[in-house]
């Protein structure tokens, strides 16, 4: 039998709930193997960003709550000191709340990859998507 560690986490009741409802329509036998499920895909997302190397570009999603505490002022410090990267940025309001910043990129991936590390990190952040690709790679006819 493997060995099992407890954790103990707190989350907003609306993210719990909608957890739930996952892992009932999935068929989870409970919320532990569900967790586990998640921190796997979480693991392998980690390791694909932090495995590319070379030339990319692609683009940076990230959305967040906007009353958060400076959370604005500290994405636009961070982009400023990736200006040798990113090529574009495009501002969009979703609601109320929430904002989506579409950061177009491009230049060495360990760069890439430090730029979407900050801005995963910052309180207020509720998602962030990288999606890159080999500018020139191998495009079928």
């Amino acid at each position: 039998m493997t060995e099992m560690d407890r954790i103990s986490i707190s989350l907003p009741t609306k993210l719990l709930q909608e957890f739930d409802e996952i892992i009932a329509e999935r068929g989870y036998a409970s919320r532990s193997e569900a967790i586990r499920d998640a921190i796997r895909d979480y693991i392998i997302k980690h390791k694909w960003i932090h495995s590319l190397e070379g030339e990319r570009a692609g683009s940076i999603s990230v959305i967040y709550n906007h009353h958060e505490s400076d959370v604005m002022e500290k994405i636009t410090e961070i982009q400023h000191e990736y200006t040798d990267i990113i090529v574009a940025t495009l501002h969009l309001h979703l609601d109320h709340d929430h904002c989506l910043e579409s950061i177009l990129v491009r230049g060495d991936a360990k760069r890439i990859r430090e730029l979407t590390d900050k801005l995963t990190a910052l309180k207020g952040v509720k998602q962030v998507k990288l999606s890159v690709m080999v500018p020139g790679g191998y495009i079928p006819e």
